[in-house]
């Protein structure tokens, strides 16, 4: 008796090409700059070249040690209009009233904050996101990570935006302990950056903070709480996810890092994620290359100087952190990392460094190492033109291999 065989799910790929250069990656990459904020990063291409350079009362900041400098030793005015602590404050105080505009009931929102209030929310921030948290936190969004990873094996496209969203919205709901859909979680925390992000840029205001209020106050209304910190903790979880996992994914299958990913994963009997050994560098490498937050606004609040530029009080600061962490002309490479002082820039330095490294780090790594076995393609891309961060709207992948492996 003949049997008939079974139709293969699999679409008939090409494998993908050796040597892919990084330059189509950097191609890729550069739509969703110019799709959210064409404008703005034009501007940031004038004169990178030097360390610090002026633009009428604005300072670009181009440069490491000048980078350092102005987070660490020039007074900064964290409440100012424009910066990320002032939209903040204000996309809270428009959804809470006029008394909460004038300062937030529980000490700020961490981006704002200095001094004891700075250290007594980032202690409790430690807590949650230190190496026991973020233990516990893998565990929450490994059933995400899963369910992607089985579609792909069953020969089903994955849209890592949607994925990113799920991971973020279910580590928020774990963080604050709160019991509510992730992905309406992630989606309203993405809208409230988007419109708190417009209010401060070039044109019409008044819309934008009526769209910032309302997403703010879903948001509050699905997490339970009315703690300012507690929203702009979901806030930065979301955008930064939402904005990193899939260019990094991307990035990988444009320049074929897929390998720097998946060695630890193809050996018998080990865990994918942080204990593999190349996964946390190229995840080290990617989140340097791809800056999730390219650009920190800033004011000054003194006089001072950064680089050797003079800085007067009230003197604007675009800090560019891609440009400081040399992510536009140093390529990622797991084999040989940048200085961990240098590829850390891209989440901040000094004391108000982001408290969520840790986790985005590890985050990161368990989804490289998991994907990588199936040498993942880019079937389609759309950047978000609203997006804070520059974001895809959607990136789907389709596996170029049937199997993932071993499993943990």
């Amino acid at each position: 008796m003949t049997r008939t065989a079974k139709p293969s799910p699999w679409p008939s790929l090409p494998s993908p090409r050796t040597g892919t250069s990084h330059a189509r990656a950097r191609r890729r990459d550069r739509r969703v700059y110019l799709a959210a904020h064409p404008l703005l990063f034009g501007l940031l291409a004038v004169d990178r070249r030097r360390s610090v350079g002026k633009v009428g009362g604005t300072v670009l900041v181009h440069g490491a040690e000048a980078y350092r400098e102005a987070l660490t030793r020039l007074p900064l005015d964290r409440t100012a209009a424009g910066t990320t602590g002032g939209a903040a404050r204000a996309a809270l105080g428009e959804s809470r009233g006029p008394a909460a505009s004038r300062g937030t009931d529980d000490g700020g929102v961490l981006f704002d904050q200095e001094g004891d209030g700075h250290r007594a929310a980032r202690r409790d921030l430690a807590g949650r996101l230190g190496a026991e948290g973020v233990a516990r936190l893998r565990a929450v969004w490994r059933p995400a990570l899963d369910a992607a990873t089985a579609r792909l094996d069953r020969g089903h496209e994955v849209d890592l935006v949607d994925l990113a969203r799920a991971l973020s919205g279910s580590v928020v709901c774990a963080l604050l302990d709160r019991d509510a859909d992730p992905l309406e979680v992630a989606d309203a925390a993405l809208d409230a950056a988007s419109a708190a992000v417009r209010g401060h840029l070039p044109g019409p205001r008044r819309r934008s903070a009526a769209i910032a209020a309302r997403a703010t106050t879903r948001l509050q209304h699905l997490l339970a709480t009315d703690s300012a910190l507690d929203t702009m903790v979901a806030v930065a979880t979301v955008t930064t996810t939402v904005a990193a996992l899939p260019r990094a994914v991307a990035w990988c299958a444009d320049a074929g890092l897929w390998a720097q990913a998946e060695h630890a994963a193809s050996r018998p009997g080990r865990v994918p994620g942080p204990g593999s050994d190349q996964a946390p560098a190229l995840a080290d490498e990617l989140l340097r290359v791809l800056a999730p937050s390219p650009v920190l606004p800033r004011v000054a609040a003194a006089d001072g100087s950064v680089g050797g530029c003079p800085v007067r009080a009230g003197d604007r600061l675009v800090l560019v952190a891609r440009h400081a962490a040399d992510a536009h002309r140093r390529d990622p490479d797991a084999g040989r990392p940048a200085d961990a002082s240098l590829a850390h820039l891209v989440f901040g330095a000094g004391p108000h460094t982001c408290p969520g490294a840790r986790a985005a780090r590890t985050q990161l790594a368990d989804v490289l190492t998991a994907l990588a076995p199936f040498r993942p393609t880019v079937a389609r891309a759309r950047a978000d033109r609203r997006a804070a961060l520059p974001s895809w709207r959607s990136l789907t992948i389709r596996a170029t291999r049937p199997t993932a492996g071993p499993r943990p």
